[in-house]
């Protein structure tokens, strides 16, 4: 069987080096807010390029507190796609926001940036771009928008570990990078847990206190209403074993991608490309067919897992139930599929990968 994630064979490589983060936990005798969930977020916020790091207990949590400590709340705008997971607009509609919807580029599934400009109103605050898949959103049009019209720019950077936009990494280009440690992610951690990284003091300060209740620097003192989202110690040990390791596993996603890449070529498969501007990490490696449903089930019956992020758009969830028109999302959907490319996967997985793909095509077009 080849699995779409093996946490088994991940957790092998660095067996050893986990233990003993885990056991110099223990032995402090301190398990949330002390000397391991600082030290990863100096590490991670110097691995993005941005000055300060805030752990917090997952991604979700991460965009909603971003979005909560630059104020913004009942009656503001902030322009984002529906091709998501649903946290990156859940964490709008939690602070009493309105979610703008933008459709995607139909290369890369991002937000088209040649959209953005339409949808400011007075009411818009921010633009949301998501990185998703581990590909970078073009970002210096938003940027450039967004200083036009002095908006904020929150970086949806979840599943973009190490990704690159014009050799900088993402999370750290707008004002606030939200990252997500959730165990399937570039850089997982065994449970949940999430990082908000910026280079502004005062905002970090405040996000400090936003995650721990509103807690001032005096215990039991509160200068906001917060929430309890704190990232614990045994999670920043186990990340930070593994963070020297990402641009490792980060090249060996880019050699697999590759190979799927050559392999599928002329297959009738769309293959995932990657910009000028790009550094892709293949949080996911996905491909469209107009018969997703059915190679999906040809795969599974040939012991090869694959998924579908996402199949059905955020503004048509029943939980939003929204009338947005975005035909290229819409489209999409019904035709993207996830396969494995983690980087505990041997070349010979991606080739026996391709070459199912290649036989059922070649049998149903």
């Amino acid at each position: 069987m080849i699995l779409f994630n093996d946490f088994k064979r991940e957790y092998s490589t660095i067996s050893e080096e986990v233990s003993q983060a885990i056991q110099r936990v223990l032995g402090s005798g301190w398990y949330v807010l002390g000397g391991e969930t600082e030290k990863f977020e100096e590490e991670f916020s110097k691995y993005i390029g941005a000055k300060f790091g805030v752990g917090v207990n997952s991604g979700s949590d991460a965009l909603y507190l971003a979005i909560k400590a630059l104020g913004i709340s009942n009656g503001d705008e902030v322009i984002t796609v529906s091709h998501t997971m649903i946290s990156t607009v859940d964490a709008i509609s939690r602070n009493g926001a309105k979610p703008v919807f933008v459709d995607v580029d139909p290369e890369t599934y991002l937000m088209d940036t040649s959209k953005v400009d339409a949808e400011i109103s007075d009411k818009t605050r921010a633009i949301l771009p998501v990185h998703l898949y581990g590909h970078p959103t073009d970002m210096k049009p938003i940027m450039e928008i967004a200083e036009k019209h002095n908006l904020y720019v929150i970086e949806d950077a979840c599943q973009a570990h190490g990704s690159e936009y014009n050799n900088t990494r993402v999370g750290g280009i707008g004002q606030i990078g939200c990252f997500s440690f959730y165990p399937t992610k570039n850089l997982g951690a065994y449970g949940d847990a999430g990082m908000i990284v910026t280079n502004d003091e005062d905002l970090a300060n405040k996000l400090k206190k936003l995650r721990n209740y509103g807690q001032s620097s005096k215990k039991y003192h509160y200068d906001f209403v917060g929430v309890n989202s704190r990232l614990d110690e045994l999670q920043a040990a186990v990340l930070r074993t593994k963070l020297p390791y990402l641009d490792e596993w980060n090249e060996k996603r880019r050699k697999l991608a590759r190979i799927y890449s050559e392999l599928l070529q002329n297959s009738g498969a769309i293959t995932p490309i990657e910009k000028e501007y790009a550094k892709h990490v293949y949080h996911l490696y996905v491909i469209q067919h107009k018969q997703r449903n059915k190679l999906q089930q040809y795969l599974l019956s040939r012991g090869i897992q694959s998924l579908i992020h996402y199949p059905v758009p955020v503004h048509a969830q029943k939980a939003y139930n929204r009338s947005d028109k975005l035909p290229i999302t819409e489209k999409i959907v019904d035709n993207i599929l996830s396969l494995p490319v983690s980087p505990w996967l041997n070349e010979s997985d991606v080739i026996e990968v391709s070459e199912e793909i290649k036989s059922f095509l070649t049998k149903f077009g």
